[in-house]
Protein backbone atom coordinates (compact mmCIF):
# COMPACT_ATOMS: atom_id res chain seq x y z
CA UNK A 1 0.00 0.00 0.00
CA UNK A 2 1.22 3.47 -0.88
CA UNK A 3 0.29 6.63 0.96
CA UNK A 4 0.62 10.38 0.60
CA UNK A 5 0.80 11.13 4.30
CA UNK A 6 4.14 12.94 4.06
CA UNK A 7 2.83 15.12 1.21
CA UNK A 8 -0.38 15.90 3.12
CA UNK A 9 1.67 16.91 6.16
CA UNK A 10 3.87 19.15 4.03
CA UNK A 11 0.86 20.86 2.47
CA UNK A 12 -0.48 21.67 5.94
CA UNK A 13 3.00 22.39 7.34
CA UNK A 14 2.56 19.86 10.18
CA UNK A 15 5.39 17.84 11.73
CA UNK A 16 5.16 14.15 12.50
CA UNK A 17 5.19 15.05 16.19
CA UNK A 18 2.32 17.53 15.86
CA UNK A 19 0.24 15.09 13.82
CA UNK A 20 0.90 12.24 16.23
CA UNK A 21 -0.35 14.28 19.19
CA UNK A 22 -3.57 15.28 17.40
CA UNK A 23 -4.26 11.74 16.15
CA UNK A 24 -3.24 10.04 19.40
CA UNK A 25 -0.35 7.85 18.26
CA UNK A 26 3.43 8.04 18.57
CA UNK A 27 5.63 9.96 16.18
CA UNK A 28 7.24 6.63 15.34
CA UNK A 29 3.84 5.29 14.20
CA UNK A 30 3.41 8.22 11.81
CA UNK A 31 6.96 7.69 10.53
CA UNK A 32 6.34 3.96 10.00
CA UNK A 33 3.14 4.64 8.07
CA UNK A 34 4.91 7.18 5.85
CA UNK A 35 7.70 4.68 5.13
CA UNK A 36 5.19 1.94 4.30
CA UNK A 37 6.40 -0.24 7.17
CA UNK A 38 3.08 -0.12 9.02
CA UNK A 39 -0.47 -0.38 7.70
CA UNK A 40 -2.77 1.69 9.90
CA UNK A 41 -5.93 0.31 11.43
CA UNK A 42 -9.24 1.38 9.95
CA UNK A 43 -9.80 3.74 12.88
CA UNK A 44 -6.38 5.36 12.46
CA UNK A 45 -6.89 5.72 8.69
CA UNK A 46 -10.26 7.37 9.31
CA UNK A 47 -8.75 9.76 11.88
CA UNK A 48 -6.08 10.77 9.37
CA UNK A 49 -8.74 11.17 6.70
CA UNK A 50 -10.76 13.45 8.95
CA UNK A 51 -7.69 15.47 9.98
CA UNK A 52 -6.66 16.12 6.37
CA UNK A 53 -10.28 16.47 5.24
CA UNK A 54 -9.73 13.96 2.43
CA UNK A 55 -11.25 10.57 1.64
CA UNK A 56 -9.18 7.64 2.89
CA UNK A 57 -8.54 6.48 -0.68
CA UNK A 58 -6.90 9.82 -1.50
CA UNK A 59 -4.35 9.25 1.28
CA UNK A 60 -3.93 5.46 1.01
CA UNK A 61 -3.77 3.54 -2.28
CA UNK A 62 -3.60 -0.18 -2.93
CA UNK A 63 -0.89 -1.47 -5.21
CA UNK A 64 -1.17 -4.40 -7.62
CA UNK A 65 0.58 -6.77 -5.19
CA UNK A 66 -1.79 -5.83 -2.34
Amino acid sequence: MKNSLKVERAIMNVTQEELSKVIGVTRQAINSIELGKYVPSTILALKLSRYFNKPVNEIFRLEEED
